[in-house]
């Protein structure tokens, strides 16, 4: 600006002799208003700088605001202490920190000895109650539908729909009526036992097995023929490898967008249920009306009766079955393998308890029995020794109906309670030396011990309704295994907790059949 009316006045004062008075006329006034133009910029720009740094201000104090707010959360009393961490993520990336060890994950351990056995928290943006109190967490399972109700990470909640569960007691009796005690009695037993035989030949056949993913087909496959018959040969993908990919998102962060964890997890989830509906509308429009026995054709004959089952609950209760029968069981399973091969004392023990069942039968080839599985004593205290040490869910969650005191603190109504089923299994006060596999101290510990600082299926009326089923497949399982079989390693063996466990080089192992 400053050169533009330099250049004019320039001009003006060459053209000055030759008495051009219009010129020079012309010259002040462009100058004038160019000066004035200047000085209305100028307070202009003193205005915007006046208004920006008041905008400024605003913005930091309504973020500092937000912040307060944000690790300040509103309570009826004292919050239990502990960090809400950054806005909106929380503490979440602390939390699926991977650990190499399968001792209690550093999230919880720190905190714990920081801030002691209850603390606050945020996970994905949710304010969450973790607590590692024996009599607290036990007093709460028991107020259920009270002072509690079930919850699950969103993750969980997208994946199994928890909008749909408004007939629990429905699902719980269904379940129990198909894989409780009385089903094994009559006949998953020996159906159980058929498996395993048929799946550890085929093991055996190979130059090596990751137990992990092949336990998952094995758990899979068997309890989608209790639930439909098996009835997917023309499924365009394995059920058993949908579930493997599924699982690895369910712990992951509550983030849709292509390329996530999070995404993959959903759109499987999509996939499977397409498949489970496509499997309901088959035997729908069957023209074969012959009785499976299956507990399809139990939901099916029941949607004339219960105004709730349509083909989205039906859909969505087989998938949740299926997940909870394989993933656990799965687990389990390939944590005993690696846990027996490196113990082989306990291993002896266990073949000497299975070696005692078959000299005591009648007939050699006889199938599993009831009156055998309940006669496997040290077999169930291996099985309670692996589901302590591999604790493989982070916990077990409830959200507050109401505000809830603790130890002098409050636990607002709304807020998540995650109870840190880890921290009660490796208790070295309820578990001398918590982190040595040693399945006989279950000798001798006492009942009021298991009831409150051992819950690998929960408590009480919302236990697991399968947690009779997933024991008795895993001592049907080792009682093939190792009374008929010998396995190493041959690779792998690598533990991580992300809080869940997971074998990210696989446990494979090289199965041989034992020579008579």
């Amino acid at each position: 600006m400053y050169l533009y009316i330099k250049t004019l006045g320039l001009l003006a004062h060459s053209l000055h002799d030759s008495n051009l008075s219009s010129y020079k006329k012309l010259y002040s006034s462009i100058c004038h208003k160019m000066s004035s133009l200047y000085l209305n910029m100028a307070t202009n720009a003193n205005m915007n700088g006046i208004g920006l740094s008041i905008a400024a201000v605003f913005t930091v104090y309504l973020v500092s605001r937000l912040l307060y707010r944000w690790r300040n959360p509103k309570c009826n009393g004292v919050l239990p202490p502990g960090s809400m961490g950054l806005p909106f993520i929380g503490e979440t990336l602390q939390l699926i920190m991977p650990s190499a060890s399968l001792d209690l994950p550093p999230f919880i351990k720190h905190r714990v000895k920081r801030y002691g056995s209850v603390f606050r928290t945020n996970v994905a943006g949710r304010p969450v109650i973790v607590t590692a109190d024996r009599e607290f967490n036990y007093y709460i399972l028991k107020q259920d539908g009270k002072l509690v109700d079930t919850w699950s990470l969103d993750t969980f909640a997208e994946v199994f729909d928890q909008a749909s569960q408004s007939s629990r007691k429905y699902t719980r009796n269904l379940t129990l009526n198909h894989f409780g005690v009385e089903a094994l009695k009559e006949k998953l037993i020996p159906r159980m036992e058929d498996m395993v035989s048929k799946t550890l030949a085929d093991w055996s056949s190979r130059d090596s097995v990751e137990v992990k993913s092949a336990s998952i087909t094995m758990s899979i496959d068997f309890a989608a023929r209790q639930l439909f018959s098996g009835d997917l040969e023309n499924a365009p993908l394995k059920l058993s490898d949908m579930f493997n990919d599924l699982v690895e998102g369910l712990m992951s962060f509550p983030l849709n967008i292509p390329g996530t964890a999070h995404h993959k997890c959903l759109k499987i989830h999509k996939e499977v249920r397409k498949t489970m509906g496509d499997v309901l509308r088959k035997r729908q429009m069957s023209s074969d009306k012959t009785p499976r026995d299956d507990l399809l054709d139990h939901l099916i004959q029941d949607m004339n009766k219960e105004a709730f089952l349509n083909e989205d609950f039906i859909v969505q209760l087989m998938f949740g079955l299926l997940f909870v029968t394989s993933d656990s069981i799965s687990t389990t399973m390939a944590l005993a393998f690696k846990l027996l091969a490196e113990h082989p004392s306990v291993l002896e023990e266990l073949k000497s308890e299975h070696e005692a069942i078959l000299k005591n039968r009648e007939h050699l080839e006889s199938p599993l029995t009831w009156e055998e599985y309940k006669a496997m004593t040290f077999t169930r205290q291996v099985i309670n020794e692996v589901l302590r040490l591999g604790n493989i869910a982070p916990g077990l969650f409830r959200r507050a109906l109401k505000d809830i005191p603790v130890n002098g603190y409050t636990i607002p109504a709304g807020w998540v309670i995650m109870i840190a089923t880890s921290a009660l299994h490796l208790n070295n006060d309820e578990f001398n030396n918590a982190l040595e596999f040693n399945p006989g101290r279950w000798k001798d510990i006492q009942a009021s011990v298991v009831a409150k600082s051992f819950m690998p299926f929960g408590v009480g009326m919302k236990q697991c309704a399968g947690a009779e089923y997933s024991r008795v497949l895993l001592a049907t399982f080792l009682h093939v295994l190792v009374t008929k079989y010998n396995w190493a390693m041959v690779k792998g063996g690598k533990i991580v907790r992300a809080p869940i466990i997971r074998f990210p080089e696989g446990f494979h192992f090289k199965i041989s059949e034992k020579t008579k």
